[in-house]
């Protein structure tokens, strides 16, 4: 097959990126506020190349990276768990775990055989792991627990705030320059930088969820545009999957020839539409304290002027100067719009840490921080209200 790669204004991709999961075209102009219906055959198809495609991404993580190297010869599952990556369940044969060696890097292998490492692609041939790849599925799933930590059924688009891309990155051979290195053990849990490689500057920012955005026109942090770009990107340039993505802001321009990734790219967005944000667990929350909750967020603590709607976000009205909202700007400057956009609320619960750069470890910080930058002036008990709500929706 032949390949025609092109990169102009942008260092080469050496390195994973949030499997930002989902998109549509390369159309900026879509609005998911007037998507038609969803078509349930497109969204099973969709839900199959989040989980299982690479999109070719086997050229960054094997040839590159040479990862299939790492975790044959050093990645036991007890490592692979400590790092962040989940194992699905539903696809081991009942009473496996109690049967293998968990530190040993063959039980890892022997996983992968069986497609049970989520968003882990490997292909192995008698034993031997010969490449892997990554799904959108690494960063944006995680699972439920129920067998042990780490070790569960899947929940797609869920963030994977337990997963470590830059300490995962670090143990490849490709990666062995002392600067990189420091780069990459900097991020921690959770965490990624999906301009790195690009601009240089480090500034990682937490794994965002991809649930509940049927009705949210811009999905990024910085608003760069639909679920459709900023997929797009992220699947090129950063998971390293084949296919074509520009943008002369960025100096950005990748072209493949086959292009293993545009066609996919609308079941994805349907798939990811589908995803419906999750609900509160019952007693996680103070009913009639978030009931008082609900009047301090549409009266005296702001909230209601920017998280709109029943996605409680303005992003389709206005972005924010980072000044507006007391938030550091340097992912903002780095990004095209140089603003940020207005977080949806539903299913907040599930995702701390909160802001793009997870300043907030608690929803009791976020109140505190609006509360100062705002001059809000809440009571403790206003303030109390206002967080039980916020666990609410």
């Amino acid at each position: 097959m032949h390949r025609r790669v092109r990169v102009t204004g942008a260092k080469c991709v050496l390195v994973c990126g949030l499997a930002a999961l989902l998109a549509t075209s390369c159309d900026n102009s879509d609005d998911d506020n007037n998507a038609p219906p969803l078509d349930p055959a497109q969204v099973q198809q969709g839900q199959d190349i989040f989980r299982n495609d690479t999109f070719g991404d086997e050229q960054l993580w094997t040839d590159t990276l040479r990862m299939h190297e790492v975790i044959a010869s050093s990645v036991s599952p007890q490592l692979a768990l400590q790092v962040g990556l989940k194992v699905d369940s539903s696809v081991l044969p009942p009473g496996i775990l109690e049967q293998v060696d968990l530190t040993a890097p063959a039980t890892t292998v022997a996983l992968l055989s069986m497609n049970a490492v989520v968003g882990l692609k490997g292909r192995v041939e008698n034993g031997k792991l010969m490449s892997v790849g990554i799904t959108c599925a690494l960063c944006h799933s995680t699972v439920d627990n129920s067998v042990a930590p780490g070790i569960g059924k899947r929940l797609d688009a869920w963030p994977n705030r337990d997963l470590n891309p830059g300490l995962i990155l670090s143990l490849s051979p490709a990666m062995a320059d002392p600067a990189k290195q420091a780069v990459l053990k900097s991020w921690g849990p959770g965490k990624y930088d999906a301009y790195w490689n690009h601009d240089g500057i480090n500034n990682a920012q937490v794994i965002p969820p991809a649930y509940g955005l049927a009705n949210v026109p811009l999905e990024t942090f910085t608003a760069e545009g639909p679920v459709s770009y900023w997929n797009n990107y992220v699947g090129v340039t950063q998971m390293g999957g084949q296919g074509n993505f520009s943008d002369p802001r960025l100096g950005i321009n990748v072209t493949h020839d086959p292009d293993l990734l545009t066609s996919k790219l609308p079941a994805l967005r349907a798939y990811q539409l589908s995803i419906a944000a999750p609900t509160p667990p019952p007693g996680s929350f103070d009913a009639a304290a978030a009931q008082r909750g609900t009047a301090v967020f549409n009266g005296k603590g702001r909230c209601a002027t920017c998280h709109t709607g029943t996605s409680f976000t303005d992003v389709g009205q206005r972005l924010h100067a980072p000044s507006e909202v007391g938030a550091d700007p340097t992912l903002a400057n780095r990004a095209t719009s140089k603003m940020y956009r207005t977080t949806p609320l539903r299913g907040a619960w599930q995702h701390p840490p909160y802001f793009h750069d997870g300043s907030a470890a608690t929803f009791a910080d976020v109140v505190k921080h609006y509360d100062a930058t705002l001059g809000l002036g809440l009571t403790v008990a206003e303030a109390a209200d206002l967080e039980q709500y916020l666990k609410s929706l």
